[in-house]
């Protein structure tokens, strides 16, 4: 069963605004493909359900979530104009820690599978250069979760940069919010923390603090 709490997904709402229009067809199959594979990634783990441990689920989704995200690229738009004064090791630490949180999030909302249908929309959308992969997750009841995928091609693989509750909220606006509160003294030491202790909350204390 997929229990989404909106708030704790988002990563801790700003309208995001496309415009609908079409891709090439050959750029629609390139675009979709990588939500195609994480979306197999996130059914295996969700069939594996809480008889499995949260440690075992985590790596079946942490390798299909690191082939499809671009992670440095969401943290680096969400950390926002200091990425630049952080250091190269404080940047590979903090990455790592947004790593292990997002896979973390991932794993408990999807922690049970009750026969819903993981859903990538035949059509694509073009916001600049970037394109919107649309999927639907529906449960057997007919209720349907939308999550889109704000796609950006880098050295020629499409991969995903920002995730759209009900195809408008997104993700990494939010998280840009919360972590400016964060950074107010001027280094990661806060986000750092609050990263690690979210992931251990997220994964009752399997993934450690």
């Amino acid at each position: 069963m997929i229990r989404l709490n909106r708030r704790r997904y988002l990563g801790l709402a700003a309208a995001f605004a496309c415009a609908p229009l079409p891709t090439a067809a050959d750029d629609t199959a390139e675009v979709r493909a990588p939500i195609v594979t994480f979306y197999k990634g996130l059914e295996a783990a969700m069939k594996a359900g809480q008889a499995m441990p949260f440690r075992q689920r985590f790596d079946i989704l942490a390798r299909a979530l690191d082939q499809v995200f671009d992670l440095e690229t969401i943290l680096r738009v969400s950390v926002g104009l200091r990425w630049s004064s952080i250091d190269a090791a404080a940047r590979s630490t903090l990455l790592e820690a947004f790593r292990r949180f997002t896979v973390a999030t991932y794993v408990a909302n999807f922690d049970k599978y009750a026969g819903e249908k993981l859903e990538v929309m035949p059509d694509t959308r073009v916001v600049g250069e970037d394109r919107v992969a649309q999927s639907r997750i529906v449960s057997p009841s007919g209720s349907v979760l939308r999550l889109d995928y704000l796609m950006r091609r880098t050295n020629g693989t499409w991969r995903v940069v920002d995730v759209l509750l009900d195809g408008s909220i997104s993700r990494v606006a939010v998280q840009r919010s919360d972590f400016r509160t964060l950074l107010v003294k001027g280094d990661t030491a806060a986000l750092l923390d609050s990263l690690r202790r979210k992931t251990a909350d997220l994964s009752g204390g399997a993934m450690g603090s």
